[in-house]
């Protein structure tokens, strides 16, 4: 079978080896609005995209951990649906927390990949081996990240991530192939 996507082989050995990959949540696996109900309640959007690549991640063996300045409720009942166990909420700083999902997971920095969209979170992608910003991030972060996405945040970008880890790590294919058949 040879897949419709292509990345450039040179992106895709920078990719290689990642077994765990960090993402914020707003701007990232949401498109950065915030809707607030007359309760209080925080109301997101998220991709079923991106849903189904972080699945397709752990499927892989690749690690979903996210990091995240604010927390939710509609964010807590979202990650519980895709089976992310690994998430740190209400986080600024977010580098400590991903030093503590790394020694609980008994990794370092080079098996680590970060998405993210803002300045809270160039602190982690500067330290992975791997960086990735969606389209529409911060111009500081796109300038840093490894790769940045044609989608923009909460519109597919974090699966854009995604299938570029696959692919780097050669089960794109196969996970690909259980659908095709």
């Amino acid at each position: 079978m040879k897949p419709a996507l292509h990345f450039d082989p040179a992106l895709l050995l920078k990719a290689q080896g990642i077994k765990v990959a960090f993402f914020d949540v707003d701007g990232v696996l949401t498109d950065g609005g915030l809707l607030f109900s007359e309760a209080g309640e925080t109301l997101k959007r998220f991709s079923t995209l991106d849903g189904h690549g972080l699945k397709l991640l752990q499927q892989a063996g690749i690690t979903p951990v996210v990091i995240t300045g604010r927390d939710s409720g509609a964010l807590r009942v979202r990650l519980k649906a895709l089976g992310i166990v690994h998430a740190h909420f209400g986080t600024e700083d977010k580098q400590p927390a991903a030093q503590l999902s790394l020694s609980t997971l008994g990794l370092g920095w080079s098996d680590a990949a970060a998405m993210g969209d803002d300045w809270p979170d160039l602190p982690v992608m500067r330290r992975c081996a791997f960086s990735c910003a969606p389209a529409n991030a911060h111009v500081e972060v796109r300038a840093s990240a490894t790769y940045v996405t044609a989608a923009r945040g909460g519109d597919g970008a974090a699966r854009e991530f995604c299938d570029l880890l696959l692919v780097a790590s050669g089960r794109y294919v196969n996970l690909l192939e259980k659908y095709m058949q």
